[in-house]
């Protein structure tokens, strides 16, 4: 008799991995569970699909050291065997560093997400005025912006941002923290453009993700 079992899952995305958008993501990952052999669960409906749910969508062109996302499986099979298997089966790129079981009620990953962290390297080296960039946007008391033909203003979504040095390589890199709730969400490409950066001359990448619940998150 099957018994329905929710892993939480935390793993890292890395360069292999960049162009790949959140839907393909979903493909690999199915089909990384169908290669481990693991008995995944499908929704219900006329077009059942694996239960398989992502934190927050990862933007195109990001590597990341933080993605959660959680799955169901039919079996309870422990969570060791369940790393072991799907990092085996997963392919360049995909990292898996830590699987839990956690309770069937537990309330949707999508909901308990309130922040992101990102740390964006320059490639051919930061604007020698970056800091007093920086200063003059958090400065502002409004920066509107347009996404999908609709402004919004964007200020209250930078939570931080400020400058760090990388250790292996003594360059400056820009740090910031932004609002990633369903209905808030902050870009990094938007604010390097408030700030008069194009963001093809960076490479972004997320460290952090920050919940309502670190306790079932972290």
């Amino acid at each position: 008799m099957s018994e329905l079992t929710r892993y939480r899952l935390w793993y890292a995305r890395g360069a292999e991995l960049r162009y790949v958008s959140h839907l393909d993501m979903m493909l690999v990952w199915e089909r990384t569970f169908r290669r481990a052999r693991l008995p995944l669960a499908f929704s219900q409906g006329f077009n059942p699909r694996p239960r398989f749910h992502l934190a927050s969508a990862l933007p195109l062109g990001f590597t990341s050291l933080c993605e959660v996302a959680d799955v169901w499986l039919v079996e309870p099979l422990p969570p060791q065997d369940v790393q072991m298997r799907v990092q085996r089966a997963a392919p360049p790129g995909l990292s898996l560093q830590r699987v839990e079981i956690i309770p069937l009620q537990h309330p949707a990953l999508q909901t308990l997400v309130l922040s992101a962290e990102y740390l964006v390297k320059f490639r051919e080296g930061c604007p020698a005025d970056i800091a007093e960039r920086i200063e003059n946007l958090l400065n502002q008391k409004e920066i509107i912006r347009v996404r999908r033909e609709k402004s919004y203003d964007l200020r209250p979504l930078i939570e931080a941002l400020h400058l760090v040095t990388l250790p292996e390589s003594d360059l400056p890199a820009l740090a910031m923290r932004l609002s990633a709730r369903e209905s808030a969400t902050a870009r990094p490409e938007e604010v390097l453009l408030a700030l008069g950066i194009d963001p093809i001359t960076a490479r972004m990448e997320r460290t952090r993700l920050i919940f309502q619940d670190p306790v079932s998150t972290s």
